[in-house]
């Protein structure tokens, strides 16, 4: 296609945005509520998902040494744990720092103990996938030197459960969504162009080709999507700003943190552009399908 003809197809787009101001303004409106409700969804749904991801990577196993064992043999089972499959971090608490966390829990009463620390070492250690967390504490259970393993068990298994359950349901949430999104823009779109039928039927009859007739649609399509995903893009781009500079400080050390506002706000806006000129082009695609046989 040459480039003078796109450029009559572009201009002819937008002239139409004008002349149809209030079916213009309509379609706009649709594509801004759905967007808008679509994008805060979007954003309430991935910090759930990070608070997800952080209760599964704050689980650990703790290695408690035999009492008896030495030195020696403390490090052979510390170097025997690091060497075992799906293990990404392990780190070593000696005897003593177990007994001053304790105190620090339970009070100075159990200072008495410092005379005569009954502890063993200990060893604190992260699988690189949480959910192998409790295959990785049995496997570690079986080496020599240990005196006990213990990484919750039966609360961590329903910890993991419920939290792919709580990802499942946000993510038929947000497709359910999605496609209400992609239903109700579109009508909104197609019944602009309904209104044009016979500006389209003419046009074919005095033999212009259907892709002559369908461009300028198509881009009014993009046009009206990429005006719907304005003010969604502005609104959710300031409140989550304003979200994040309030509460992030006071999150501080907590297992809930906000996502960092960037890149996070590019990201979700590029998903809302792309989602409102997607839906706009293919609405307007698919309407003027049907005028097209004539």
């Amino acid at each position: 296609m040459k480039a003078r003809t796109m450029g009559r197809h572009v201009r002819e787009s937008l002239k139409s945005l004008g002349r149809n101001s209030w079916m213009t303004f309509a379609s706009v409106s649709a594509v801004t509520v759905t967007l808008l409700l679509v994008g805060v969804f979007i954003v309430i749904m991935m910090n759930l998902n990070q608070l997800a991801d952080n209760l599964e990577n704050d689980v650990e196993i703790k290695v408690i040494a035999d009492p008896a064992a030495d030195e020696t043999a403390v490090k052979e089972l510390e170097k025997q744990v690091r060497s075992t499959a799906g293990v990404q971090e392990v780190v070593y608490s000696s005897r003593d720092e177990e007994l001053d966390k304790m105190i620090q829990s339970f009070g100075d009463e159990l200072s008495l103990y410092k005379q005569s620390n009954p502890l063993g070492d200990a060893l604190y250690v992260k699988a690189k996938d949480p959910h192998e967390t409790a295959a990785i504490a049995k496997k570690i259970d079986t080496y020599d030197y240990t005196s006990q393993v213990v990484y919750g068990e039966g609360k961590v298994e329903k910890l993991f459960k419920v939290l792919n359950m709580s990802r499942n349901i946000g993510m038929v949430l947000i497709l359910a969504l999605l496609f209400t999104a992609m239903f109700l823009i579109s009508n909104t779109i197609r019944l602009t162009i309904v209104a044009r039928g016979r500006e389209i039927e003419i046009m074919k009859l005095v033999g212009a080709t259907n892709s002559f007739v369908r461009i300028p649609f198509v881009l009014e399509g993009i046009w009206l999507g990429v005006l719907g995903a304005i003010i969604p893009m502005a609104v959710i781009s300031f409140s989550y700003y304003e979200l994040y500079a309030q509460w992030e400080p006071k999150l501080q050390n907590e297992l809930f943190q906000l996502l960092n506002a960037m890149p996070f706000i590019l990201q979700v806006n590029g998903l809302l552009l792309f989602m409102g000129v997607f839906i706009g082009m293919w609405g307007s695609f698919m309407s003027v399908r049907k005028f097209l046989k004539v």
